[in-house]
């Protein structure tokens, strides 16, 4: 397993990335623009970790700017953490066996959510992309948030 990123929602991000590079000194290392989904995601590196991050994708923090306005309460703009996984259906199985819910299954056999014994909402993602699709995994709803 490998730490990818963390990320946080933001309400203006012109003021974020004013925070967090010109003040922190965090550099951006890529940027996304989703016009359907209405948001822009910036993805940030501390800089002794710049190579690695441009190199690997990680670590990195990601800021969600959600185009439509929206008043983030109890701790929404806080969003996840992320961890790349070698096997997204086995380590779901294992966490399964475990107790752990799986919020959001790993239908697309590329991600899946869960949520910590605090609420702390955390992403696996498929190493190397996404696997073949198979079941139980296809067929599974989400439950609760993610």
């Amino acid at each position: 397993m490998r730490f990818l990123h963390n990320m946080v929602r933001v309400k203006n991000l012109e003021a974020a990335l004013k925070f967090y590079c010109d003040s922190l000194g965090l550099v951006e290392v890529r940027r996304m623009e989703n016009e359907q989904g209405r948001f822009t995601l910036v993805f940030l590196a501390a800089p002794d970790d710049l190579d690695m991050a441009k190199d690997h994708h990680a670590p990195l923090i990601e800021l969600t700017y959600n185009w439509d306005e929206e008043d983030y309460k109890g701790g929404r703009n806080f969003g996840h953490l992320a961890f790349e996984v070698d096997d997204i259906y086995g380590l779901c199985q294992k966490l399964m066996d475990e107790g752990i819910v799986i919020n959001r299954p790993p239908r697309d056999g590329r991600m899946a959510f869960i949520r910590s014994p605090d609420g702390i909402s955390i992403e696996l993602l498929q190493k190397n992309g996404a696997l073949e699709k198979k079941e139980p995994w296809a067929s599974m709803d989400n439950i609760g948030e993610w």
